[in-house]
Parts: C-alpha cells; sequence; structure tokens
C-alpha cells in the first residue's frame, strides 16, 4: 500500500518575528528598504497564502540582500525548501534545507524537513538519519516521530512505527495524520479493536478521509465484517477511486461472501494499478 501517513513537511511557525527581531540595523535605517525587507519576509513565511513562487522569491531576495544573522538566514533558507519541496523539486529543497543547518546546526525544522523530502524521494535510510537529527534536537518534536513512523511502515518494520506513532501521539495528540497512521500499524500487528478506535478518532478529527477509511475496513476484513469493511472501502474509493488498497480489499471482502465476479473484477483493477498489491496484503495477514 502506498503510505499517506507521513505528516506535510512543515516550515517556519510564528517564524516572522524570529527574522524581525533578528534582523540587522541597517533594514531599519531605511524606509524603503525597511518597506522590501518586511514584504519579503511576509512572503518568506508565507503569509496570506501565497503561492509558491512568490514564497520562493521572497525568500531568495531576503538570502541574497546581504542582510540578516546565520539565524534568520537558516529561516528563509528552511522556508524556501518548503517550498520546493511542495512543488515536487526534493533536490533544490534538500539543498535549502543542508543550507538552514549549516548557518543553524541547532534548528531541528530543516532536519525534519529534510526527512521528508527524503522519504518522498524514496531514500528512506537518509530521511531516517535526518529525523534522528531533528529528535536529538528536539526530542519533543510529535511531527518528528510522525514523519519516521511513516518511514518505518514504508520499510516494513511495524513495531518501530508503533513507537514512534505512540510518541508522536503523547507528544502532539491533535496532528491528524498520527491518529490514522497508528490505526494502519495497529492492525496490520493485529491489535484490531485498538486499531478501531485509532481509526475512530482520526475520523472525528478529519472526516470522510479515504486513507482512514481504507484503514478501518483492514480492520473489518481481518474481524470478518465484510459488510462493515466493504462499507468502508467504498468510502475510500469515493473519495479515491484509484486507490489500489481499497479496491483489493473489498474484492477480498467480495469474494468471502460469495461475490467471485465482483470480488475478481475489484482484484484486477486493483493489480492493474499496483502489481504488487497482493504480496503487501499477505504481508498485512490478509489473503
Amino acid at each position: 500500500m502506498e503510505v499517506r501517513r507521513e505528516e506535510d513537511i512543515i516550515g517556519g511557525v510564528a517564524l516572522l518575528l524570529i527574522l524581525l527581531l533578528l534582523g540587522p540595523p541597517a533594514a531599519a535605517q531605511s524606509p524603503k528598504l525597511n518597506d522590501n525587507y518586511l514584504r519579503n519576509i511576509e512572503l518568506c513565511n508565507g503569509l496570506d497564502r501565497a503561492s509558491l513562487e512568490p514564497r520562493i522569491n521572497g525568500c531568495t531576495s531576503l538570502i541574497d540582500s546581504g542582510q540578516g544573522t546565520p539565524v534568520a538566514l537558516a529561516v528563509a533558507y528552511n522556508n524556501r525548501g518548503n517550498a520546493y519541496a511542495t512543488k515536487g523539486d526534493y533536490d533544490r529543497a534538500i539543498q535549502d534545507f543542508d543550507q538552514s543547518i549549516k548557518l543553524n546546526p541547532t534548528f531541528a525544522k530543516p532536519f525534519n524537513n529534510r526527512g521528508v523530502a527524503y522519504l518522498k524521494k524514496g531514500e528512506y535510510d537518509l530521511a531516517i538519519k535526518a529525523l534522528d537529527e531533528a529528535i536529538k534536537l528536539n526530542p519533543n518534536y510529535g511531527g518528528a516521530f510522525a514523519n519516521r513512523a511513516g518511514i518505518y511502515l514504508k520499510k516494513n518494520e511495524y513495531d518501530r512505527a508503533a513507537r514512534d506513532y505512540d510518541e508522536a501521539i503523547r507528544l502532539e495528540p491533535n496532528l491528524e495524520a498520527v491518529w490514522n497512521g497508528r490505526c494502519w500499524t495497529r492492525a496490520i500487528l493485529g491489535a484490531l479493536q485498538a486499531a478501531l478506535e485509532d481509526c475512530n478518532k482520526a475520523l472525528q478529527l478529519k472526516p470522510n478521509d479515504g486513507a482512514t477509511y481504507d484503514s478501518r475496513g483492514l480492520i473489518y476484513l481481518k474481524m470478518g465484517q465484510l459488510d462493515a469493511a466493504i462499507d468502508d472501502y467504498n468510502s475510500a474509493l469515493r473519495s479515491e477511486p484509484k486507490l489500489a488498497s481499497a479496491l483489493y480489499g473489498r474484492g477480498l471482502a467480495k469474494l468471502r461472501k460469495g461475490d467471485k465476479a465482483g470480488g475478481d473484477t475489484d482484484i484486477s483493477t486493483a493489480k492493474t494499478i499496483q502489481a504488487n498489491i497482493g504480496d503487501d496484503f499477505m504481508r498485512y495477514g490478509v489473503q
């Protein structure tokens, strides 16, 4: 299954004040320069829901201006890296996160963000190494634990993923992705009732989420509650019609209910989307 449970890359939160406070006196000496500097800060921080190119340009202007302390510039590189990552330009994003880390090696966010960029590139060991550093710098960084859990899911290291989700939930229980992530992990490990509680919590936080219905469908399938499984897989597919795991799971449920034609159709369709989906379900304990 495609793991969609890692936290989105997190940029600077309330970093505008950091840039303002750490900006050099020269920024305050010229009203025109001050206005431009402040506007670039706003763009770089993504205020007013600035689109990606203005955000990148704002950060670039701050970086190229020669103003700002190393700590402030580290924030600008981190924010520009986030914008590049959102565009899917992970190599340029990683370069910016690297530069942010060089300027401020105690800044946990670019380590976290670099980890997510490596995850998106499929370079899991490098991703874990970066997230290990983020957690070392900030042991209370719930998002970094959630991101590392998502990588352990990709590596099929479910016990490690479960432990990281436990820690992420302890630290930041309002993160939507962690409840569904732990639900999915517990479903694979066979802790079905606990998994069901996690999925229900996830749906309270984010109703109609296709990934969570997919996770809960797996739970009901493993419980033998076939009608409930089919209902949840239907809900997942309404949100994500090409979600291979939901199609395959629904196909298995239909087969168990005696609907061979419907089951075979779903399974065949799932395999055209993800050829190895049957192997995944065998690893989940379902055939």
